[in-house]
């Protein structure tokens, strides 16, 4: 199968300075004090809601997927037999399915589809695989639920762009019918800290070293966990079989490799991949939608590539 490539190579724009400027401010704040408390972490990853403009035309609904709190994002016309189960960002120590509701619901809305988005357990008080067990869990609900697997698409950004990809990974190991597509946000796949973008973007990466990501790994996995793992990192998976990938991330992250490096195993495994790079653009920068013209495009974009494999087009 193709390995689709874009890229955006504009200078990034002045609001998407935002994004920048925010994450220069949290670097600064960790590095102020190392000794930094988990709950004063969360409550500063917590703050990235503020950076997404909030949607028009979306109610939200918060409720229980089998057992994993969730929120419905409900987009005014929306199909309400598709779905796109969403997994949140935060190195899988932080955030919530809060933090993210208006990223996904700017998804959703783009795409004409719902989207739920998990509220799964954190690290360090549940290491991995908790994270799974809940997305596991939330993906047989809605199946209960009667939404084909065929209309179900899984998406998150960041952490959540990992448990997007191993979800399906876990889905197949366990044969399961798969979602439709896979759509992956600047994703964090690498539990080694080892790819070439943290030596590249070094001085671009305002936030993430590969320090902090080994740490953040260390959490996530616990004393039982193996940065090997396939379903904590997908970089060592086999993904054959996987439904189509999008992939988008920006030319300044640290974490640019990881899906640059998925893509290299999954094209030659069969996997219908697109790889989605916006120049110039800080990790995550899609949490800048509804304010920055970067995030607004690259939503357009996926919710483009995305709606045929729902069957809306």
């Amino acid at each position: 199968m193709a390995i689709t490539t874009t890229a955006s190579t504009s200078p990034p724009s002045a609001e998407s300075a935002a994004m920048r400027n925010v994450f220069s401010r949290m670097a600064a704040r960790t590095a102020a004090n190392p000794g930094m408390g988990l709950e004063s972490m969360r409550n500063m990853l917590e703050s990235m809601y503020a950076l997404t403009a909030e949607p028009a035309g979306v109610t939200y609904e918060e409720i229980v997927a089998g057992t994993c709190p969730s929120l419905w994002c409900l987009p005014l016309c929306a199909a309400q037999d598709r779905v796109i189960l969403y997994a949140h960002g935060g190195g899988f120590v932080g955030n919530s399915m809060h933090s993210h509701r208006k990223l996904a619901a700017h998804l959703a809305r783009a795409a004409a589809t719902r989207a739920l988005v998990l509220d799964f357990r954190l690290a360090p008080e549940h290491p991995f695989p908790a994270q799974l067990e809940d997305a596991v869990t939330a993906y047989r609900w809605l199946v209960d639920q009667g939404f084909e697997p065929g209309r179900i698409a899984t998406a998150g950004d960041s952490a959540g762009g990992n448990l997007a990809i191993s979800l399906v990974l876990k889905l197949r190991d366990d044969g399961l019918p798969l979602p439709a597509a896979i759509v992956a946000m600047s994703p964090w796949l690498d539990m080694e800290a080892s790819g070439r973008g943290f030596m590249l973007n070094a001085a671009n990466d305002v936030f993430h070293s590969r320090e902090a990501a080994a740490h953040l790994a260390a959490t996530f996995l616990g004393d039982g966990g193996s940065p090997k793992d396939p379903l904590a990192n997908p970089l060592y998976a086999d993904p054959a079989g996987l439904p189509p990938v999008h992939m988008s991330y920006g030319g300044f992250e640290t974490f640019r490799d990881d899906s640059e490096r998925f893509a290299a195993i999954a094209g030659p495994a069969g996997v219908d991949v697109t790889l989605d790079l916006a120049d110039g653009m800080q990790h995550d920068y899609m949490m800048m939608a509804g304010r920055a013209p970067e995030a607004d495009q690259v939503i357009a974009r996926i919710s483009k590539w995305l709606r045929p494999k729902l069957g809306l087009d």
